[in-house]
């Protein structure tokens, strides 16, 4: 015989706690070898590394709580530069 499941709060609860494990797990770690003790290097590696990545835009964008409709007006934006910009360099390589 099995268990009771929980019902209501308690069950949204564990699936939620579940779902951010899960994505804990499957975040990519950022790691940057020190060789021989040069701190400033590694530091240097690790920035560039966070930017490719976009960890700091990404803190930037949680430092508050963005409203939905502004989150989709923002990515709507974002897609529009991104096309525009792709539009440009097709142009450019076209020789127009």
């Amino acid at each position: 015989m099995r268990p009771h499941a929980p019902d209501g709060p308690e069950r949204r609860l564990r699936s939620c706690l579940r779902t951010a494990t899960e994505r804990h797990r499957s975040a990519t770690l950022v790691q940057v070898i020190v060789r021989d003790n040069n701190v400033d290097q590694a530091l240097k590696a690790l920035k560039k590394k966070m930017q490719r990545e976009g960890i700091f835009r990404e803190m930037k964008l949680r430092k508050a709580y963005e409203k939905p409709s502004e989150r989709r007006a923002r990515e709507k934006a974002e897609a529009v530069r991104r096309a525009r910009k792709l539009e440009r360099k097709r142009l450019e390589r076209e020789g127009f």
